[in-house]
Formats: C-alpha cells, structure tokens, sequence
C-alpha cells in the first residue's frame, strides 16, 4: 500500500510543476523587464537632467547638452535613445531649457520585448538657464 500512495503522489507532483512551472517563469522574466524598465526611465531622467545643466551654464549650447545626454545613455546601456533640447537655440536670452530623453522598449528589452511592446520611455527636465554674473 505504501508503494501505491508513493507512486500517485509522485505522478501528482509532476503534473503541478508542470502547471506551475510556465506561472512562476513568467513572473520571472516579467520582473526582470520590470526592473529593466525602471532602470531605463532613471537612466534617461538622468540624462536629460545632466543634459539641461549643460546647457543651461554660460557658454552652454544645445549640441553640447545633446552630446551629454547620449553620452549618458550610451554609458548606462540604453539603446536608440534620442534626444532633443527645446529652444534649439540656447543663448544669453534664452529664460529656460528643456531637455526631453526618450528611449523605446522594444530596444532595450533584456529578455522578451513583449512585455513592453511599443512602449517609449520619455523623460524631461526644465531648468532656469544661469546667466553669467559679470562686473563683479
């Protein structure tokens, strides 16, 4: 009898890791994408803040914050990110400059891009440009 018992308990075991299995995998890797996700919103609120100071200092251009910004991302690992500095034109004038990063899933997908299919990170910073301090 014991024989009987151990043999059905074992058949059952296999049919619920068999069941279990796709669950707790899915869990896993939606996690992972998770986390990915997470790291490339800070890394791209990171770039365009870094992006926006480097513009907004005297002397500062908007080439100059762009070539920050993807250096930034280049750095951190994220892919195809873009971006943009808004006045294009950044002079004594200009009041203040935003920064828009933003970065697609698709591209920065560690293990299935499904999980955030067609989703595009976007992340800005506005800051007040500093002006010069000049006769002192």
């Amino acid at each position: 009898m014991i024989r009987t018992s151990t043999r059905r308990r074992r058949g059952a075991t296999t049919i619920e890791f068999a069941f279990t299995l796709p669950i707790v995998l899915l869990m896993f890797f939606g996690f992972i994408e998770a986390t990915r996700a997470n790291m490339v919103r800070n890394s791209a609120k990171n770039a365009a803040y870094m992006a926006a100071r480097r513009a907004i200092i005297p002397g500062g251009t908007a080439s100059d914050a762009v070539a920050k910004g993807e250096s930034i991302l280049k750095a951190t690992g994220v892919r195809s990110g873009v971006v943009t500095v808004a006045p294009s034109v950044v002079d004594e004038d200009t009041p203040q400059v935003t920064v828009t990063v933003s970065a697609p899933m698709n591209e920065n997908s560690w293990v299935v891009p499904k999980f955030f299919a067609d989703a595009v990170i976007v992340q800005s910073c506005t800051l007040t440009r500093e002006a010069s301090q000049s006769g002192f």
